[in-house]
């Protein structure tokens, strides 16, 4: 029997390869690892846990600096007295609700989180996104389908 799903993943970490894009590759990859041997009874679980513990790898990397005292405390509170800085972090806030939003359209509606993954391994693929785009692709939807 032809398994088109595995077809489809195997394309996409392609395209990761071809792209020069390891994260996607190597996401895909240890999909399919997953999937055909016997973790894939673990799928319900990294479907359920996967952004959580993405986001907060994510979050690690991005609080780092901070931590190691390369970003240290001096110039994170002259953010505050500088116009980018402070236009950086309204973007900041934005971002993080549009995230917000497109967690809750993603989880009532279903059947668009499909259009979404396909569109951001693309975007990350094709034009060396990162793929936290989801998220944001969902709440910028939810803002056009007028969707809380």
């Amino acid at each position: 029997m032809f398994d088109t799903t595995l077809l489809i993943l195997l394309a996409l970490a392609a395209l990761g390869f071809i792209s020069h894009n390891k994260p996607v590759a190597v996401s895909i990859l240890v999909l399919i690892v997953i999937r055909m041997t016997p973790l894939n009874q673990f799928f319900p679980w990294v479907e359920k846990k996967g952004l959580l513990i993405g986001i907060t790898i994510l979050t690690i990397g991005v609080m780092a600096p901070i931590a190691s005292g390369t970003l240290p405390p001096s110039t994170l509170f002259q953010s505050f007295l500088h116009w980018k800085s402070l236009v950086a972090i309204a973007v900041g806030v934005f971002v993080s609700w549009l995230g917000g939003r497109g967690v809750m359209l993603m989880s009532s509606q279903p059947t668009i989180v499909a259009g979404l993954l396909v569109g951001t391994v693309l975007g990350v693929a094709l034009f060396r996104g990162v793929p936290v785009g989801p998220l944001i692709a969902a709440g910028l939807l939810s803002l056009m389908l007028g969707r809380q």
